[in-house]
């Protein structure tokens, strides 16, 4: 079997933590014998490279110094916030589409398969149609959210989904989205955690030791710290203290906020290595996810550090919002809160640290959901599965 995945962004160096969830199932694919292919757009004039044994065909869309739409941050917030970029987008389509077709041309995969279906299904339709290429579309939400400020968006994905021979998409609040949009079928594939898992993990003394709430995340809008550290403040006279990993374009905020209320038990870590972050999933005992529906109408699409944490036997506490609710039942495999709500929030986070009992309950119907529903080796069985199920329906 033979794909090309064409993405928006995909690592530039061995080292790069762009989309690990992409690149570690791509790998995966390849070790069960599929031939995989990757089509992304330069960074600052990179050449095509590989990766793990897979080619990575960088399609030029401007002069190098240009070449900064994707990577390090969305394609949307950049444009949001440099208005300029936005006349990047046409010659991004073009080439994109015409690199497209000439791997094709020379090439030929089974199957095409286009994340973020817009923009990348305008670049995978003309040739799948030409080609007679199967064409899978992988919704993440992001796409699905443009809708809100460009309404014309809804009718070009309303086109696509009719002309996809599959559809995938990473939770089943992506999926109503979808199918709001077009009723069509829809396969949920998520993805699992890129982090090494630990099998045991000992219930420390809590009398003796400080109880660790850990957060890991983009620090914007959707992902509500706001939230957690007024949480934070109403917590302040327990042993409890709250590691904040992560960076983005409110971290200083944040950060003042913190100095002037006071909140010495809030320790701001910054980027982090894959080996700082395990350990820090390893030290700590809850995992605090506030998410919100931010002011553009964003929010979660799935939650992946859900999923980390359960596997290093975190007690999860999460907003009702977006994917979330795919990974964390309420007091089944963690505790689900209103969005933007501190106090409920401070409650639940203290419902975790006093009760023991309730710790080892969540934490091992967190380990048990995530094998059944988040696993790689599910997610790769029934990927390749739906592969073979739109090759079958081409082939019939």
């Amino acid at each position: 079997m033979k794909i090309l995945v064409i993405s928006s962004v995909y690592p530039r160096r061995d080292s790069d933590t762009e989309v690990p969830w992409l690149r570690e199932s791509l790998k995966r694919l390849v070790r069960q014998g599929v031939k995989a292919e990757v089509l992304a757009p330069r960074w600052k004039g990179l050449k095509s490279h590989e990766i793990d044994g897979i080619k990575v065909h960088r399609f030029a869309y401007g002069p190098a110094s240009w070449e900064v739409l994707t990577h390090d941050e969305g394609a949307p917030s950049k444009m949001a916030s440099k208005p300029w970029m936005q006349l990047l987008a046409i010659p991004y389509i073009i080439s994109g589409t015409w690199r497209c077709w000439r791997r094709c041309r020379k090439n030929p995969p089974q199957i095409i398969h286009a994340h973020w279906p817009f923009p990348h299904g305008l670049m995978a339709w003309p040739v799948a149609k030409l080609l007679s290429i199967p064409m899978v579309l992988n919704f993440h939400g992001a796409e699905l959210l443009l809708i809100r400020k460009h309404p014309w968006v809804k009718w070009i994905l309303r086109f696509l989904l009719g002309q996809s021979s599959g559809i995938l998409c990473n939770s089943s609040f992506t999926k109503a989205k979808i199918q709001a949009i077009r009723d069509v079928p829809v396969e949920i594939s998520p993805y699992g955690t890129t982090l090494q898992s630990i099998d045991f993990k000992k219930e420390q003394d809590l009398s003796k030791e400080t109880f660790k709430v850990l957060f890991v995340g983009r620090h914007i809008e959707r992902k509500g710290i706001f939230y957690l550290l007024k949480s934070a403040k109403i917590l302040a006279n327990k042993n409890i203290e709250f590691r904040i990993v992560g960076h983005g374009d409110q971290s200083e905020t944040l950060r003042k906020y913190a100095q002037e209320k006071s909140l010495d038990k809030v320790h701001f870590l910054g980027k982090i290595s894959s080996e700082d972050l395990q350990k820090e999933y390893e030290n700590s005992h809850a995992f605090v996810l506030p998410a919100i529906v931010d002011s553009k109408g964003d929010t979660e699409g799935l939650g992946v550090v859900l999923i980390e944490a359960a596997e290093y036997n975190l007690s999860l506490i999460a907003s009702s919002v977006g994917g979330i609710v795919d990974v964390v039942k309420n007091n089944e495999t963690g505790l689900l809160v209103p969005e933007k709500d501190p106090q409920a929030l401070a409650e639940a986070i203290l419902k975790v640290y006093e009760n023991p009992d309730l710790r080892e309950k969540l934490t091992q119907g967190a380990k048990k959901h995530i094998g059944q529903y988040f696993s790689w080796e599910n997610i790769i069985e029934r990927q390749i599965s739906f592969y073979n199920k739109v090759l079958n329906a081409r082939l019939g």
